[in-house]
């Protein structure tokens, strides 16, 4: 990987690496890679990193590369300025500047000119770029915003209070559901065109209004976005946002202002990874991917047939009862025990049953717990609390981490994709799942641990085979086996 860092750098070329190991884990080999890479090169660099690996990067890996350098290649010198920044330190910089991809993004999709142009960049953990650069466009409308806009235009005090409480009505009609988010239909959307329209009139220029209902409208009137609303039904109040639905042609521009190396985890099945380019408008470049060690990387997956599938009235009883009969084989084993539970009624019942037998062990999303403890959760906790707690030597999934139709953002991108005639499952819910059931699963490896897999479709739909694909290296069992739990 340091070759392929030091080819980019040499050449200017652009590349899409896949390590199978996340970004976040304990200083994983492949940062060492880049880091000693843009350490001996001659020109400046551009590093982005999350928050968390950039304080690691500063106080542990730059450090001790230096020193190990330092003690056993007296020729190799790494005294290259390193510098931690939102924006370029000076013209003349030739050193390396850290800075994360929320500083970055927001440079470049909003053009503030913070970081020159032509400089090579290395964007390490870009699994979550797509979510990053949505949410970096996304523009909100807050309930402090409708005072300050009531304050800019006192006369029309009321038609800006009847248009907010008209908003009101029809957000808080919409049945409650899971999300508290409702896309904006024909009614909402014509009140807020109305409004926008009395106070370009009375402004008599649309840039008199105050900056975040610009960019709001500003992008409201953009093709191809998503349009919601989100509630405080104990406040009664609520939030509106848009955001793009697609964000390649956003980002396509940005991958042609300078050579890039993009580093992921697990961005696609596939070496040349033509889904996650499409999603993210990259265009041609080196794609590389690192298989996972067939040794020190396998998991162990149970996958029992015959469950039923996970929309019918029977899975729930069947899901408890496999619960049971592996926690209690695998309770004499030390280590964390996680499971993996969305749906919200769903993973209240079986916590609470669990707790019933199993007493204070069993916890729900949170990361105080007992080492040999029962951590109940959802797959977006999952994500952002895995790094905190030890590796699981367990992780039972009850189904895969397909995104809910009935979330309303998730309708809303889907409805895009058929609009425009895609494959809306391929292009976008499969590679979701696989991604994050990826990086679930990424602790459980270091651990060599289990896997068990209830969700019946892996074994009867066509996909099933990918999301196979997306887990191994693995050993499938399809019985509970003592010996082998306790392994």
């Amino acid at each position: 990987m340091a070759r392929l860092i030091a080819r980019a750098l040499r050449l200017g070329r652009s590349a899409l690496i896949q390590t199978g190991v996340p970004a976040w884990s304990m200083n994983p080999p492949y940062r060492l890679s880049y880091l000693l890479s843009v350490l001996v090169w001659s020109e400046p660099v551009v590093v982005v990193v999350p928050p968390s690996v950039l304080t690691e990067i500063v106080n542990e890996n730059i450090p001790n590369l230096r020193h190990r350098i330092q003690t056993h290649e007296a020729d190799l010198s790494l005294h290259k300025s390193v510098t931690v920044g939102d924006c370029w330190p000076g013209s003349d910089y030739q050193g390396v500047l850290l800075t994360t991809p929320q500083a970055w993004l927001k440079d470049r999709l909003h053009h503030t000119e913070q970081f020159p142009p032509n400089i090579t960049t290395i964007i390490d953990g870009v699994d979550d770029l797509e979510a990053g650069t949505r949410e970096t466009l996304s523009v909100a409308i807050h309930p402090q915003d409708w005072e300050r806009l009531i304050q800019l235009y006192p006369r029309l005090k009321e038609k800006i209070r009847d248009a907010r409480v008209q908003l009101t009505r029809i957000i808080f009609q919409h049945p409650a559901n899971p999300y508290d988010c409702y896309l904006l239909e024909t009614p909402e959307q014509e009140i807020l065109q109305q409004l926008e329209y009395i106070l370009t009139q009375t402004a008599s220029n649309s840039l008199n209004l105050p900056p975040q209902w610009i960019q709001f409208w500003s992008q409201w009137r953009s093709p191809n976005q998503l349009q919601w609303g989100k509630i405080n039904r104990e406040q009664g109040s609520f939030s509106l946002y848009c955001a793009p639905v697609d964000v390649a042609a956003q980002l396509h521009p940005i991958w042609l202002q300078q050579p890039v190396v993009l580093i992921g985890e697990a961005l696609d099945l596939e070496k040349e990874a033509s889904t996650y380019r499409q999603l993210v408008g990259l265009g041609e470049l080196t794609c590389v991917k690192f298989s996972r060690d067939r040794v020190h990387q396998m998991i162990q997956l149970y996958l029992p047939s015959g469950l039923p599938m996970p929309n019918t009235p029977k899975f729930q009883a069947s899901l408890m009862a496999e619960l049971r009969s592996i926690l209690s084989m695998s309770l004499s084993v030390s280590g964390l025990k996680v499971l993996l539970i969305d749906d919200v009624p769903l993973k209240a019942q079986i916590s609470t049953q669990l707790a019933s037998e199993l007493g204070s062990r069993v916890q729900v999303e949170t990361t105080t717990l007992d080492p040999n403890g029962i951590l109940v959760t959802g797959w977006q906790f999952w994500r952002q609390h895995q790094s905190q707690v030890s590796p699981p030597h367990l992780l039972a999934i009850a189904t895969l981490p397909l995104p809910s139709l009935e979330d309303p953002l998730v309708a809303g991108r889907v409805a895009y994709h058929k609009r425009n005639r895609q494959d809306w499952f391929r292009l976008y819910l499969l590679p979701t799942a696989l991604n994050e059931l990826q990086r679930a699963v990424a602790p459980v490896r270091s651990a060599q641990g289990i896997v068990a897999l209830f969700d019946n479709r892996v074994l009867h739909r066509s996909y099933g085979q990918q999301v196979l694909a997306a887990l191994s290296p693995l050993a499938r069992i399809d019985y509970l086996d003592q010996t082998w739990l306790m392994n």
